[in-house]
């Protein structure tokens, strides 16, 4: 199995109205290659089945998206997600540990 392949997984277990983060899959995958963790999920062939837009930056910021930081902003507020300054309020009650 292809280490995008173990992404997209772990991703696919993300809950609506919850986020993870690049940090957290990394961990989870036993790879610090957040940046490989990235561009996997920006070549992500199964949007939205793999909802690529509820992986953000450990500081709650949103990072980047196939389709671009606006759409991924309103992926995640459709969700019920509060973003701010495209940083998301009250990260730690939407943080998904996988």
């Amino acid at each position: 199995m292809k280490i995008s392949d173990n992404i997209y997984n772990l991703v696919s277990k993300i809950p609506k109205g919850k986020v993870t983060t690049y940090k957290i899959i990394g961990q989870k995958l036993e790879n610090r290659g957040y940046r490989a963790i990235g561009q996997a999920l920006n070549k992500n062939p199964n949007v939205p089945k793999v909802p690529c837009h509820r992986v953000v930056k450990s500081d709650g910021t949103l990072g980047g998206y196939k389709f671009g930081a606006n759409k991924k902003k309103q992926l995640l507020q459709k969700e019920g997600i509060i973003i701010k300054n495209n940083k998301i309020i009250n990260f730690d009650k939407v943080l998904c540990e996988l």
